[in-house]
């Protein structure tokens, strides 16, 4: 049994590792609420095409988070055995990825938004809104392809109050920005969506410029000249890959599939879009911040696993879930009592907050799954290397069962979409049976450094 000061040394490792990443993920998530609050004000018209215009960008940053996810795992391996120098490359080569993956989402949103728009939605006035908001946003493709590499690595290696820091200016210039851009304040003309758009590039400009400063203009232990970083082989290239790959095709797939839900969605209606675009945004408050525990597993974990402590692994991973299930279903209860007050920010119709209050009570009943299923596939199964396996169980339960009834139920049977939302999440119970299989058989546990540091 754990004694009493091990217990205290363990929630305090713990604070320190996912308080800021928690606050972090907070802070992102509450930056989405503000730009919805604002830009539903103008009306659930303007609200469903910024909904719409921005899935774009969330399967850009799903791809650098997915990518960069998977790099983590060396990141924190490496930094369990002190070898900063090795940590060094695997930041340069995710920085050469997701810069060459983020320059054809740049071109892409600069030269065809129209095109891009017709994807998620058939409703003419959505996408003649939303192409101004996709070309003013370009350039944040641009910025996150610097930005994610380095702050996954900041995290990796424990300076998570870093980018905390970052994050929290941001938010407040973003924030600032927007009231000023959008409603037309100080001398600024009004731009409506459009100015929420350059609001958003100014702060991730702001961003990047704060997270290379942090890394290259005070000394940090990630430092270094421009060979160290870009001094990685073919071999040591290969390596990251493989590990790297699948998750970069698991958060690809899983946000092409969230934006495929969310096309189904828009054909429902505008209201019904606009109470998911609310009610998702509601819900990643609560589990962006929870999910900062599938961070945390993921570095601590991986930590002992790179040291070859597969026993002291195992019972942090126990450890972790016993939280983890906890924290998500006291939440799920927490969203279901706010539900009614905050859908009441919205100015929305009475059918639309009817819609969100449902969508909002669905999503707490299952939180606690839902985080469960979160903390395997980003923490326990990529702390080991077991990337793969974690690829296949998500984007088959949602490809394979999800969309075929999210499709069948809004647009065959023409459901009310929280009935919609409903169906869909068999997806969550049965990744949670398939992925507790998993975990029980102890095949994710693996060191996946061996024989690396030298190349």
């Amino acid at each position: 049994m754990m004694q009493k000061a091990d217990s205290r040394s363990f929630y305090r490792t713990l604070a320190m590792v996912a308080l800021p990443i928690a606050l972090q993920n907070l802070i992102t998530s509450s930056l989405s609420l503000i730009d919805n609050l604002m830009v539903g004000s103008l009306g659930e018209a303007e609200l469903a095409a910024v909904g719409l215009a921005t899935q774009i960008y969330f399967i850009q940053w799903m791809m650098l988070f997915g990518f960069c996810s998977g790099c983590a795992t060396f990141v924190s391996q490496f930094w369990g055995t002190k070898d900063v120098a090795s940590i060094r490359k695997v930041i340069g080569f995710a920085l050469t990825v997701c810069v060459s993956f983020s320059l054809l989402f740049f071109v892409a949103a600069i030269f065809f938004p129209e095109r891009i728009l017709s994807i998620f939605t058939d409703i003419p006035g959505a996408i003649e809104m939303g192409t101004g908001y996709v070309r003013m946003g370009a350039p944040i493709f641009l910025c996150t392809s610097i930005t994610v590499p380095f702050t996954t690595a900041l995290r990796a290696t424990q300076q998570t109050t870093k980018p905390l820091m970052i994050s929290s200016t941001a938010f407040v210039t973003n924030t600032f920005l927007n009231y000023v851009f959008i409603f037309g304040k100080f001398g600024a003309p009004a731009m409506g969506i459009v100015g929420a758009a350059l609001a958003t590039v100014l702060a991730r400009l702001l961003e990047t410029s704060l997270a290379l400063f942090v890394v290259f203009g005070r000394g940090n232990i990630l430092k270094g000249k421009a060979r160290d970083f870009f001094g990685w082989n073919r071999s040591f290239a290969k390596r990251i890959v493989g590990n790297a790959l699948p998750t970069t095709v698991n958060e690809t797939m899983w946000g092409m599939g969230t934006a495929a839900y969310n096309a189904a969605y828009g054909r429902i209606g505008i209201t019904a879009f606009a109470a998911i675009q609310a009610s998702s945004t509601i819900l990643n408050m609560f589990t962006m911040a929870f999910f900062s525990l599938g961070d945390a597993m993921l570095i601590l974990v991986g930590q002992k696993l790179g040291q070859r402590e597969m026993d002291e692994a195992l019972a942090l991973t126990k450890r972790l879930y016993r939280i983890g299930v906890t924290v998500g279903v006291a939440g799920g209860i927490l969203l279901i009592v706010l539900a009614p007050v905050i859908v009441g920010f919205f100015d929305f119709t009475p059918d639309g907050k009817m819609y969100a209050v449902r969508i909002l009570t669905i999503y707490g009943i299952f939180m606690g799954l839902k985080l469960f299923n979160g903390l395997t596939v980003t923490g326990s199964l990529r702390a080991g290397g077991d990337t793969r396996y974690a690829m296949v169980s998500e984007v088959s339960t949602m490809w394979l069962i999800g969309m075929p009834l999210v499709f069948t139920g809004a647009l065959l049977l023409k459901l009310p979409v929280y009935f919609v939302v409903m169906m869909v999440q068999v997806e969550e119970i049965t990744k949670g049976i398939i992925l507790s299989r998993r975990l029980i058989s102890k095949k994710w546990m693996n060191n996946v450094i061996h024989d690396l540091s030298s190349q």
